[in-house]
């Protein structure tokens, strides 16, 4: 056990850190130190059966992340905004790591980041759930902790709940709510990441200090709507909607949903070749539909 690697990886209980964490553990030289809060919960069980070491560790507290991360070689960081809707706290639990990263010698950490809208479009656009990763993203540069950071298109996910199409109200067929114009929207699916990010560890040399941007394919919204059409039998349009329109939809995060349309409009830096290069096997959004056809049965 000693002489292998440990990669410890952090939210590996929910979507993109346990694809992460399955990903690692097919690599049997690979010691992968599983991060949660609770280790009991099946999530956690379920990456001890697959040969994980489970450790009890809360992101906000600065003991705990500098326990788990004594005597690892680098370490999987993703950190979830949408628990408490908290910038702020999603800052504070990635500089925690980062600087536990930084004392410890961590030779390579990869993050999931994304960009600092707001500074970028100098306080145009606030994504408060893109802006507070950016920060995070040059707190450890600028530290000068080895990180790579991964930057995830949109999940191709979100269309199994909140982009589901929506049945109109004038005739049998159903619309997909983006307010994306006719501008192609990067997409993959989280179960695709995992890979990709071990290739990365796998390559330190060649992605140290680097952002990466993942994604399987970029389609129009019509293009997404023409492949649900054909997968499901059912007549799936393109709403047309604005994003000044969707933003008065009214649900909580509206205004954010709208402002990250409007930076994806600016079509921000995703590598769909890099991503197959580093996953061979990443899937495309009518091969994601067709595995997920059972989600869509109630159209």
């Amino acid at each position: 056990m000693a002489s292998k690697k440990v990669i410890v990886v952090f939210g590996a209980t929910g979507n993109q850190g346990g694809s992460v964490a399955r990903a690692i553990l097919e690599d049997k030289n690979i010691c992968v130190r599983v991060a949660t809060r609770d280790v009991t919960k099946p999530a956690a069980v379920a990456l001890q059966d697959l040969g994980a070491e489970v450790v009890k560790c809360d992101l906000n507290s600065k003991e705990d992340v500098n326990g788990i991360l004594k005597g690892a070689y680098g370490a999987f960081l993703v950190t979830n905004f949408w628990e408490g809707y908290s910038k702020e706290k999603e800052v504070k639990q990635g500089k925690t790591v980062a600087d536990a990263s930084k004392h410890l010698g961590l030779e390579h950490v990869v993050y999931s980041g994304l960009e600092n809208v707001k500074k970028l479009t100098k306080g145009k656009l606030e994504v408060p759930h893109f802006d507070g990763k950016g920060e995070v993203e040059e707190y450890f540069w600028s530290i000068g902790v080895p990180m790579t950071s991964v930057r995830l298109s949109a999940y191709f996910e979100n269309f199994l709940n909140l982009w589901k199409p929506v049945k109109a109200s004038d005739g049998d067929y159903y619309n997909l709510m983006l307010p994306m114009k006719d501008i192609p929207l990067d997409g993959v699916s989280v179960a695709d990441i995992g890979p990709a990010v071990a290739s990365i560890f796998r390559s330190p040399e060649e992605f140290l200090g680097k952002a990466v941007g993942l994604s399987a394919e970029a389609l129009t919204v019509q293009q997404y709507a023409d492949i649900l059409s054909k997968t499901l039998g059912k007549v799936v349009k393109d709403s047309k909607i604005t994003p000044e329109a969707y933003e008065k939809l009214g649900f909580p995060g509206a205004k954010e949903m709208a402002d990250m349309m409007r930076f994806y409009h600016m079509r921000p830096d995703r590598d769909v070749q890099l991503t197959h290069k580093l996953n061979p096997k990443v899937k495309s959004f009518s091969q994601f539909v067709s595995e997920n056809k059972g989600v869509f049965t109630d159209l």
